[in-house]
């Protein structure tokens, strides 16, 4: 409508943020333009320059981010992108890694300290692997090419040997053995393209991923929706007005998913798996839940990790995270 504000959105292609990108869901008082890229891409242009509007954005990079003086980005409890990281572990199929103890005193690669995959990673190496931080050396690199560089401000923990290696890949290091492992969220292409000298740590990771979710009750957040502080402060509704918008997307793919009457997800039995699989994960609170109550357990656990590996500058509280008005809702 003409007097809507205007606002540029940058996501990936999810389902369930697609009748956003679409124009299928408008969020009241809104023209969105979307715009799609790779996550690598839209985290980078957004974390150094605050290219658009709103942006999905790594939830490590969020958190760190937030937790410094005068952030400039608020956001909303949208978290697109949720994905347990035991697969994200790869080692030389030829070499003496058995299990994750084994990497104590050894080398691992990492694209990114901040990165969030890696944030999980070595939480569980931390608190359930066997492996301190401080146990081993930490390698960042590019994964598949030289030349990634570190986006956040760290604040390393006393103890831990980190140290960057601008003219080689991970990948080219693993192969090598001059590092014993290597964490990255994207599989590494030598991995993709079947090289037979590299594997996963946990090559049936399903299994490894459903006891940590059933010890723990932690369902990795990876990504989350940013808003410029700029943006946000000129007109601070549009915050309550997009998570609605983000909810009834999701609304609209779950139901595309549980559909029974047509196959409208291309998977056998996708919908019963979606109900039971759901159900088991997020207990009563639907399917893919957003803010923060129903997603309590992770967040403060992700926060705690953070605050642990110095990705943060201090212990941020769920409660900080988001903007206030997305946080509630009006009842009739």
């Amino acid at each position: 409508m003409a007097n809507d504000i205007e606002l540029t959105l940058a996501t990936w292609d999810y389902d369930h943020v697609r009748d956003i990108a679409s124009g299928a869901v408008k969020p009241k008082g809104i023209r969105i333009t979307h715009l799609e890229m790779e996550v690598e891409e839209i985290f980078y242009r957004f974390a150094k320059s605050l290219e658009w509007d709103v942006s999905e954005l790594s939830f490590a990079k969020y958190c760190s981010i937030l937790s410094q003086d005068d952030p400039p980005i608020t956001g909303i409890p949208v978290f697109v992108s949720r994905v347990f990281r035991h697969s994200a572990f790869y080692i030389r199929s030829d070499g003496s890694i058995g299990s994750s103890e084994d990497l104590k005193g050894g080398r691992i690669g990492i694209p990114e300290w901040s990165q969030t995959a890696t944030v999980y990673a070595r939480g569980w190496l931390h608190h359930h692997g066997g492996v301190a931080l401080d146990e081993v050396e930490w390698v960042q690199a590019g994964v598949n090419a030289p030349g990634r560089i570190e986006m956040a401000d760290l604040r390393l923990p006393e103890g831990v040997r980190y140290v960057q290696v601008p003219d080689r890949s991970l990948a080219d290091m693993l192969l090598a053995g001059d590092i014993d492992c290597m964490i990255s969220a994207h599989p590494p292409a030598v991995f993709e393209q079947g090289h037979p000298g590299v594997t996963r740590l946990f090559p049936d990771y399903r299994p490894v991923e459903e006891a940590y979710f059933e010890d723990t009750g932690i369902y990795p957040i990876m990504h989350t929706i940013a808003i410029r502080r700029d943006v946000y402060e000129r007109n601070r509704w549009i915050a309550r007005n997009l998570m609605t918008a983000f909810e009834e997307a999701r609304d609209r793919s779950v139901a595309r998913l549980t559909s029974v009457t047509a196959s409208q997800i291309p998977v056998p039995w996708g919908y019963e798996n979606a109900g039971r699989i759901g159900a088991k994960v997020f207990g009563g609170n639907g399917l893919w839940p957003y803010g923060i109550e129903a997603n309590r357990v992770t967040i403060d656990a992700f926060l705690q990790y953070c605050h642990e590996q110095g990705v943060c500058h201090r212990r941020l509280t769920p409660e900080e995270l988001y903007a206030p008005e997305a946080m509630s809702e009006f009842v009739i």
